[in-house]
């Protein structure tokens, strides 16, 4: 099957990576080589296997373009292209609270580029936070390792202000205003307990 992005490039799905999450020997505490995303999905299923949440990557509406019916009982796929996303990357249930984030990497060293985002994210983003949803950014700077938790709100400013101001985000802004994520290995970003410590602290 032929799948595509919206600017017609085809669609090359990466190696899968989760065999060697198993390897003792594969784990690096350093640049592991696993995307933001694929780090983020394993602690998705180690919560969900432990019970402590249930938060799944939204799937990427797909435009069917062409298929083939080799069959009456069957219908075959053959051209099909991604569409992009109208909200965030993740959402979900902890302790009784919806979780609503986006997850985003940069190889910058100094400040995370405002151009990651979309206007639909930053707007769905809003909406959650009126009403009442926990809502933040993962945001990762690839060279160096680094993940930093920020809220939606500190985002959202950072980016309605960019038409007069920088067009991206400070590291130090970051630092001052996010909360650091260490790595781990179970989970690999344990991003729910800095949550945690966050909102549900009275």
């Amino acid at each position: 099957m032929s799948i595509r992005y919206p600017n017609g490039k085809a669609y090359i799905p990466k190696q899968n990576d989760r065999n060697k999450v198993s390897k003792k020997n594969s784990i690096s505490y350093g640049n592991r080589g696993m995307s933001l995303e694929e780090d983020i999905n394993i602690s998705n299923e180690y919560y969900l296997a432990k019970g402590i949440a249930v938060i799944h990557k939204k799937p990427t509406p797909l435009q069917i373009v062409k298929v083939d019916y080799p069959k009456r009982s069957a219908a075959v796929i053959k051209e099909a292209y991604f569409q992009q996303a109208s909200t965030t990357d993740y959402n979900g249930v902890f302790k009784g609270k919806y979780i609503d984030f986006e997850a985003k990497e940069t190889k910058n060293k100094t400040s995370f580029p405002l151009k990651n985002f979309h206007k639909h994210q930053i707007e769905h983003m809003g909406q959650v936070l009126s009403q009442q949803g926990i809502c933040f950014a993962l945001l990762r700077f690839s060279t160096i390792d680094e993940v930093y938790l920020l809220d939606a709100e500190h985002l959202c400013s950072f980016w309605y202000k960019q038409e007069h101001d920088r067009k991206s985000i400070p590291k130090s802004e970051i630092e001052a205003l996010g909360h650091a994520i260490g790595n781990g290995l179970y989970p690999r970003i344990d991003y729910l307990s800095v949550v945690e410590n966050i909102y549900f602290v009275h």
